[in-house]
């Protein structure tokens, strides 16, 4: 039985709703229309769908940008709704080979990375088993004569441009979180093989599908290609290669490829857009008044949306030119002109999306440009809405960007070095890390710098002018003890000249201690005192288990780090002594719990604890009313300005 989620903090009045984000108002508005589980379309039950998979990833999104874990709640809850403590997956069905299970797998990678507790401390061992499920389906995956993986059992040497999105995603994740490098050889192949075989040269597009038998009703005898350009599979195609690249190496040889392929598909999406309402037609080469329009052909929803969110995020990335950023933002006011609907409980609805293109099956279909017409549009259909929330993020984005574009935000893994065992079975760094999605890491104000333009680094070596050169930030967080590595390595002398040089040619430095009992406060203090701070060996803000109250910190009007924040949860940290350079920048009770100080053209942060890592950013442990998250974001503008 499917148990039943109330998320009573939904009920927000029209008003409130409209002072919202699109992306939050929709991801709001979808969780108010599929309380319980996302059944799809005109299923009568849940089941394992990629649409399911589109959707939490679009929900995740929205919690890594708000922080708020009523997002994080409802995938969890769905995802326990499918996921046995044994790994095995209700309603999946390994035999079948069909692609269009893996992106649901993204999120139990996601899921598998995140602390557990309560009823949900199997969660993360059973979501890795899960994922592990998935992936050996990959393994075991039919392939064409030259290695393409099928779309689906019953579509055999089929290669069609969704199976990208589908497959390539996952299948790159798993291999960055399980260290298994020759998964991006494999992946780069699928690309290089719907480059070669689905790609019209004349036009730039890429046809849906490409039967490697020429079996096919529907395939052209002599190349294997579907006969038409749809909307919507080049959109997969597109979002396929932006998230990819998020987890394909730096240094891996195929790397370049895929941003070549953007870099070639980019500039044929904007010639192809409708230049009057920004948006793109279901048969792409067959709609505007210069292409020659048929009768019958449309502007799509789910389409446009796919190519706003990879155009915005190739511009973001930095893998497509600037220019192109105002092709997104043409095509994303026409979504929201023409698509966009909001009801009078202030619920957002999206209009125009067709509801399914494929080929083959029974009934079959043909490719024609009469069947991709044939197909009915359906509202609020989840292929439309996910890309919409996408879309919406990646265009909330670029507003803010160009704050951090070209700074790098260097975090140290030096003086703070602890590992764990990773899920690969190797160690892994841990406790404050960007990487670490656990409640001890710092992975979600990372994510803050990011959205800002910011480029997030690990700085593993000791601090020297050459590896602080091109640094705009520099952060160090709890040195360790020696209860925590077995060999620390301490700030000395050197360091702090090297360190404090940098913040006079320009650097900006943030030293985040911890209360001295958990942190190696003699040697930090040496490189504090070079800016008028001293971390004592008080303790301020003791808390008894959840007494929240205890934790509190409040900010007073007018403080020029944090212009909105009210008050924050800062607990068990180590008070300042300030002096010039130094000046207090908030108090409480007579102590000092952070301070700021401006030295030659850099200037410097201190607080006496980590006060934002996971566990008090992510809105699933702390109350609230404390603004750890949005006070987060408040500092890594400051410090990136």
């Amino acid at each position: 039985m499917v148990r039943r989620f109330l998320f009573l903090s939904f009920l927000f009045s029209p008003f409130l709703l409209r002072s919202q984000p699109l992306s939050q108002r929709m991801a709001d508005s979808f969780m108010r229309q599929h309380p319980d589980s996302i059944v799809i379309g005109s299923n009568k039950a849940a089941r394992w769908d990629y649409e399911q998979g589109l959707m939490t990833k679009a929900l995740e999104r929205v919690w890594n940008r708000t922080g708020d874990g009523r997002y994080y709640t409802y995938i969890l809850n769905d995802m326990n709704q499918f996921v046995r403590n044994d790994g095995s997956i209700r309603t999946y069905k390994a035999d079948e080979f069909n692609i269009d299970n893996m992106p649901t797998g993204r999120t139990l990678l996601m899921l598998s990375q995140q602390t557990q507790s309560g009823a949900s401390t199997l969660g993360r061992e059973k979501f890795l088993k899960a994922a592990k499920n998935l992936r050996q389906q990959l393994t075991d995956q039919p392939r064409n004569a030259e290695g393409g993986f099928w779309h689906k059992k019953r579509y055999p040497n089929q290669m069609w441009l969704d199976g990208l999105y589908m497959g390539a995603p996952f299948y790159a994740e798993y291999g960055q979180l399980m260290n298994q490098p020759e998964n991006f050889d494999d992946i780069a192949l699928q690309f290089e093989l719907i480059e070669k075989h689905a790609l019209d040269p004349k036009t730039g597009l890429l046809y849906h599908a490409w039967d490697a038998s020429r079996q096919q009703r529907w395939a052209n005898p002599q190349t294997g290609q579907s006969p038409n350009f749809w909307g919507r599979a080049v959109g997969w195609y597109a979002m396929a290669l932006v998230d990819v690249l998020d987890y394909f190496p730096a240094n891996h040889p195929a790397r370049p490829k895929l941003i070549g392929y953007l870099k070639r598909l980019a500039p044929v999406l904007a010639r192809y857009q409708d230049k009057a309402s920004g948006l793109w037609y279901q048969m792409m080469d067959q709609g505007g008044p210069h292409q020659g329009k048929r009768k019958g052909n449309y502007l799509e929803a789910s389409a446009s949306c796919m190519f706003v969110y990879a155009l915005g995020k190739g511009v973001r990335m930095g893998y497509l030119k600037a220019s192109l950023l105002p092709v997104a933002k043409k095509g994303y006011e026409g979504i929201r002109t023409k698509f966009v609907e909001t009801d009078a409980a202030g619920n957002l609805h999206l209009n125009g999306t067709v509801s399914v293109g494929g080929l083959g099956g029974d009934p079959y279909r043909d490719g024609s440009y009469e069947y991709y017409l044939s197909e009915p549009l359906r509202r609020d259909d989840l292929k439309g809405v996910g890309p919409f929330i996408m879309a919406s993020i990646e265009m909330e984005m670029s507003d803010e960007t160009q704050l951090g574009q070209g700074k790098k935000v260097g975090l140290d893994y030096f003086f703070n070095h602890e590992f764990r065992p990773g899920s690969a079975g190797t160690p892994e760094p841990f406790h404050y890390t960007w990487e670490d999605r656990m409640h001890s890491g710092f992975w979600l104000w990372g994510n803050a710098f990011r959205e800002l333009g910011g480029n997030t680094v690990a700085v593993p070596t000791a601090p020297t002018p050459a590896s602080l050169k091109g640094l705009s930030v520099y952060i160090i967080v709890d040195p360790d003890t020696p209860k925590e590595t077995a060999k620390p390595n301490y700030i000395n002398a050197q360091h702090s000249k090297a360190i404090t040089d940098w913040v006079r040619q320009g650097g900006t430095l943030v030293l985040m201690a911890n209360d001295s009992v958990n942190c190696e406060l003699p040697h930090f203090n040496q490189l504090a005192g070079q800016f008028g701070v001293q971390f004592t060996n008080a303790m301020g803000n003791r808390v008894e288990g959840t007494k929240w109250e205890q934790g509190r910190i409040k900010i007073p009007a007018g403080n020029p780090v944090f212009a909105t924040t009210k008050e924050i949860y800062v607990k068990e940290y180590a008070p300042l002594q300030v002096k010039s350079p130094a000046e207090v920048l908030v108090g409480q009770a007579g102590m000092a719990v952070m301070a700021t100080a401006k030295l030659g053209k850099g200037k410097v942060f201190v607080i006496g604890d980590p006060w934002l890592y996971n566990e008090y950013t992510d809105g699933r442990r702390i109350p609230i009313n404390y603004e750890n998250f949005g006070a987060g974001k408040e500092l890594a503008k400051w410090l990136l300005k």
